[in-house]
Formats: structure tokens, sequence, C-alpha cells
């Protein structure tokens, strides 16, 4: 079985998405993460029907650190409801989901025992 996670963020901004996306990276909650410049969203919120550019983020980390990758997420994120989504891959090449889930799992400094 796969132990490989894919989790989709949307941000206001490249600036936002970048410096969370890297602070994940250094605290090995993510093995990679790309930047989706150029989404256009439209939603409602509060009642009125919204429309915004955004960044769509892909982070891939490992099924045990799926849910301290999301807690974490959300507390950095500026929105008040962040768009936070895990996807579970049924299939990828076993070279690149054994790299990313080494480069999560083998010290992860999350800050979890905090």
């Amino acid at each position: 079985m796969i132990s490989l996670q894919l989790i989709l963020c949307t941000f206001p901004n490249r600036e936002q998405a970048r410096q969370i996306g890297t602070a994940l990276i250094q605290k090995q909650l993510a093995a990679c993460v790309n930047f989706i410049p150029g989404i256009e969203s439209i939603y409602r919120w509060e009642g009125n029907i919204e429309h915004a550019e955004e960044v769509l983020a892909v982070f891939k980390t490992s099924t045990e650190l799926t849910a301290i990758l999301i807690e974490t997420l959300a507390t950095l994120h500026p929105y008040e409801v962040p768009e936070i989504i895990a996807i579970s891959p049924t299939d990828a090449l076993a070279t690149y989901a054994k790299w990313a889930v080494d480069s999560v799992t083998s010290s992860p400094i999350c800050g979890c025992e905090d």
C-alpha cells in the first residue's frame, strides 16, 4: 500500500504560499510543494458570491504525517477557512513515493512534542 499523500491548498498569492510551503519543508512535514499560479476561484462566502485569483499548492507528505501537516497548515494559513484537501493516490512511481515518504519520516522537525 502506498503511504504517499497529496494535500491541496489555495493561497491568496504566491509569496504567502511560498513562505508557508518553505516552513512545512523546513519542519519536514512535506517532502515537496508545487505552486500553480493563476487559479480563479468562485465561491460563496458569508452569503455573497466571491471571485478571487489564487495560487494552488500541492504538498507531498506521508499518510502518517497528514493530520499534523493539515493542522500546521491551517494554523499558518491567512484564510479564516482555508481549503485544505488530502488526496490518497492509488498509484505512483515507487521510487518517487519512497523518496517523498522517506524525506518526511526520517527525522521530522514538526514540533509535535511541544
